[in-house]
């Protein structure tokens, strides 16, 4: 048996195709032994090992064995049933780490958008509980100034000559500032400031459309709008609240392969994080 390459197993009547070698990843396993047709729990029927367990969980025991990660749906919940079929396979460190809940649980994630419409410029003002999705939206928004003459809020269209970036203002690591529309400058020149999100191109002036772009670059993101709220009803001040659910840093397995080791593993954190 362990010259087979390919294994077939029927768990719970799902097929799964796998190598003998992803089974043998963890040498005392039962899935190891099973190779090697030392464990009679695991009937070999018409070439496919058949397994009396849940075949909808064992889809998370390959790919644990297939990545060596654990890395679960952020709508997951039955944490202790897997740690169970993990045990029952004898996959230990799996279940060890499963019996961390608190680690692999999805974390929800918040966003605030202050928008503050004064005469002819919008101030925008972002608050995000991930630091790093600040950041990222740090990179996406660029604001672009520059003089230009008898046009005034409603323009959409930059000036001729060449517009100047600014940077954001970042009070803290949770949060950023800019704004855009015109102002006075002199005579009948107005300095106008643009705003880009990436990956969209257009350089916007107006701070409803800066805002409705900004909605539609949140919600492809994954956030959902959950509130609406007027601040300061005389400053004009509207609060939108955004949430996501943001899926745990997966946790990885460091298999000691040296020879003479039983398979020894050690779990660590990993930055296998499939959105932001």
């Amino acid at each position: 048996m362990s010259s087979r390459e390919v294994i077939v197993l029927s768990v719970g009547g799902v097929r799964f195709v796998t190598r003998a070698s992803t089974l043998q990843q963890f040498p005392e396993s039962r899935l190891a032994r099973m190779v090697h047709d030392n464990d009679r729990e695991f009937k070999l029927e018409n070439g496919e090992f058949f397994v009396d367990r849940d075949g909808a969980l064992f889809s998370y025991i390959m790919d644990f064995l297939r990545t060596l990660q654990v890395s679960l749906p952020t709508d997951f919940s039955d944490y202790q049933r897997l740690q169970r079929e993990a045990e029952f396979y004898g996959l230990y460190p799996l279940a060890d780490l499963l019996s961390q809940e608190h680690l692999l649980k999805p974390r929800l994630e918040i966003l605030e958008v202050r928008f503050s419409l004064q005469e002819m410029q919008t101030f925008f003002r972002i608050f995000g509980s991930c630091s790093t999705t600040i950041e990222a939206l740090a990179e996406q928004i660029t604001v672009f100034t520059g003089q230009q003459s008898g046009q005034g809020w409603n323009s959409s269209f930059p000036p001729q000559k060449p517009l100047v970036p600014l940077p954001l203002e970042r009070p803290s690591h949770h949060d950023l500032v800019f704004l855009c529309g015109t102002e006075y400058s002199a005579g009948d020149q107005f300095v106008a400031r643009y705003v880009s999100i990436k990956p969209d191109n257009r350089k916007l002036v107006n701070g409803t459309n800066v805002l409705g772009l900004l909605f539609d670059t949140l919600l492809k993101d994954g956030f959902r709008l959950i509130s609406t709220r007027t601040v300061a009803s005389e400053e004009k001040v509207e609060c939108y609240t955004f949430e996501r659910m943001k899926r745990a840093p997966g946790l990885a397995i460091m298999v000691n392969q040296t020879p003479g080791s039983s398979g020894v593993a050690q779990a660590r954190r990993s930055q296998v994080q499939k959105g932001k």
